[in-house]
């Protein structure tokens, strides 16, 4: 038998205290002018690449589904929320809240027809839906087609930043460790098994794709309003991968991996901005290493927590 979890109110505090101490220490190093321009674009594109990255391994790693179509969703949030902030000219929560539910919309609309396919079938039904929304959005005159939006405000502080990440991260953590969590786990090691069992598969499918789904719109309004422009070209298949290699080389499975592939991905990405060709080629050269020497990844479905640190909160085990 598994031992309950007891609520411990010192690990809890210590744990708020250390994010507290995370946030303050930043908003103080921005607002004191000891961060340049460089190093916050840098800090606001991990904080987006770590939403991306936790959110499709909900999808790639805890349900087994290989969606080859997360751009897409940060698509159809980035472009609901400057929708609403820019030509509706209504507050960003109004703008975040509408990313998140039309993202979230877009996965089941997606999700329900296209989750009944496995492997191959459904990378390629999911690859085809993010080129779609990019092509729609490309030929519709309201968002200004190819050309994209312009002049939207930067709304994305530190704050909003760094909020999402924490949410992002609790939402997907506690519902893996929730029942339905259990459930999504079970459609990955053997789906048959599962629906022997009486797990609804398909539900817990799309229920795993319009949370992963839902939290990638999330991403897109964070983007869209920190850089200013957004254009269809932008969310190609190729930003799809970028996400896609963050899950695999972090771990498909892990959450901890997630985050620390989507930091070392995005500080590798920063130091080779200058050589794109070399980034993709880099990229590649990581991948094939990671599939030879570490098939599971860096973390495994392993996860740094309280376990792993137990010895620094005084646990035995």
């Amino acid at each position: 038998m598994q031992k309950t979890q007891h609520f411990k109110p010192v690990q809890f505090i210590i744990e708020v205290g250390i994010l507290v101490v995370i946030f303050t220490l930043v908003q103080y190093l921005i607002s004191a002018g000891l961060l340049n321009q460089y190093y916050q674009i840098n800090l606001a594109s991990i904080c987006i690449n770590i939403i991306l990255a936790v959110s499709l391994n909900l999808i790639n790693g805890f349900t087994g589904q290989l969606s080859l179509g997360h751009a897409g969703f940060m698509a159809v949030g980035a472009y609901a929320s400057v929708i609403m902030t820019t030509y509706m000219e209504l507050p960003f929560i109004v703008g975040i809240i509408a990313a998140c539910l039309a993202a979230a919309l877009a996965g089941f609309i997606i999700g329900v027809p296209t989750l009944r396919l496995r492997g191959d079938y459904l990378a390629i039904a999911t690859l085809g839906f993010g080129e779609i929304i990019r092509v729609v959005l490309q030929n519709i005159d309201y968002v200004n087609g190819p050309a994209g939006i312009m002049g939207i405000s930067k709304l994305s502080t530190w704050p909003w930043l760094f909020g999402s990440v924490v949410i992002t991260i609790l939402v997907i953590v506690n519902l893996v460790n929730s029942s339905y969590g259990r459930a999504i786990i079970s459609v990955r090691e053997d789906e048959v098994a599962a629906e022997l069992m009486g797990v609804n598969t398909t539900k817990y499918k799309v229920l795993a794709f319009v949370v992963g789904a839902m939290f990638a719109g999330l991403a897109g309004a964070l983007y869209a309003h920190y850089f200013y422009i957004i254009k269809p070209e932008t969310f190609n298949f190729m930003k799809s991968f970028d996400i896609l290699v963050m899950v695999v080389l972090g771990g498909l499975g892990s959450t901890t991996g997630a985050i620390i592939a989507a930091i070392f991905i995005t500080v590798l990405t920063a130091a080779l901005q200058s050589f794109p060709a070399i980034r993709m080629i880099l990229y590649a050269v990581i991948l094939v290493t990671v599939m030879i020497y570490r098939p599971q990844g860096l973390m495994g479905n392993r996860e740094l927590g309280r376990r792993t640190f137990g010895r620094l909160w005084g646990d035995k085990k």
